[in-house]
């Protein structure tokens, strides 16, 4: 039996208050590894918060990885842990992204993934790469919210041979609000999808009712929703593709 122990980090990040949100971050990752945590995802921008630019712009955004980037690679090391960490990022020709980071227990970075459903994120550009990533032999493909839209994404991750789908998000309840699509693109693939929401509310969007799920055969197996930052630990068996745990254990986040 491989038994994958996965913190999800729901989340409560300030728009553009970049140091609040790192700091969180960090505390969380910290506790979630405390709990020996295998893997520990973010929602999708936990570090800037999903409508920053109105805040702060994007002059801030930087190719990484940058000075903070590299000393969390150095902390997720020290921990021992694999993590998932949604951030914007600058490539070197000068483009904007909505991108994932996946960083493994050595403090390397192994992968990307750069939002490919870019239409309401006025500020950042499709990402065009859709790979499964290698994580201590489990190929995890990532969908970054409204990449689980349509069945594009999912299904190219499953032609390459993708044996999870992890699905960092910040999408809530009201206008456009979810709608089936984690469900319907886990009995497309047959693969369980892991989505870390978050809560809190931004510009025009509101989270308080946001839910964390996992999701397997179309069915909600384990759900979340909090008022408060909350580091939400679960176990699956990867060879019988079996949820292990009968709840979320769950851990609340204080300032």
């Amino acid at each position: 039996m491989k038994k994958l122990k996965i913190a999800l980090l729901h989340l409560l990040p300030i728009a553009g208050d970049i140091e609040y949100n790192r700091t969180l971050i960090e505390k969380a990752v910290q506790l979630a590894a405390s709990k020996q945590a295998d893997w520990i995802i973010t929602p999708e921008l936990a570090v800037s918060g999903l409508q920053f630019s109105h805040k702060i712009g994007t002059d801030w955004i930087k190719v990484q990885p940058d000075e903070w980037m590299t000393h969390f690679f150095d902390l997720v090391k020290s921990l021992q842990t694999n993590v998932f960490l949604g951030c914007p990022e600058k490539s070197a020709d000068g483009e904007l992204y909505n991108s994932v980071f996946v960083i493994n227990r050595k403090g390397e970075l192994i992968g990307r993934q750069r939002k490919v459903s870019s239409v309401t994120d006025t500020w950042s550009s499709s990402g065009t790469v859709i790979e499964p990533f290698d994580v201590e032999g489990i190929k995890a493909g990532i969908m970054i919210c409204a990449d689980a839209y349509t069945n594009n994404v999912a299904d190219i991750l499953l032609a390459k041979e993708a044996e999870i789908l992890v699905a960092p998000s910040a999408w809530g309840p009201g206008l456009h609000e979810p709608a089936g699509e984690w469900e319907q693109r886990s009995i497309d693939t047959g693969l369980p999808v892991i989505v870390c929401n978050r809560t809190g509310e931004d510009k025009t969007v509101t989270f308080w009712g946001a839910k964390s799920l996992v999701i397997k055969n179309g069915e909600h197996l384990l759900s979340h929703t909090s008022v408060q930052s909350a580091i939400l630990t679960f176990d699956w068996d990867m060879e019988s593709m079996e949820l292990l745990s009968s709840q979320f254990e769950v851990d609340d986040l204080s300032d």
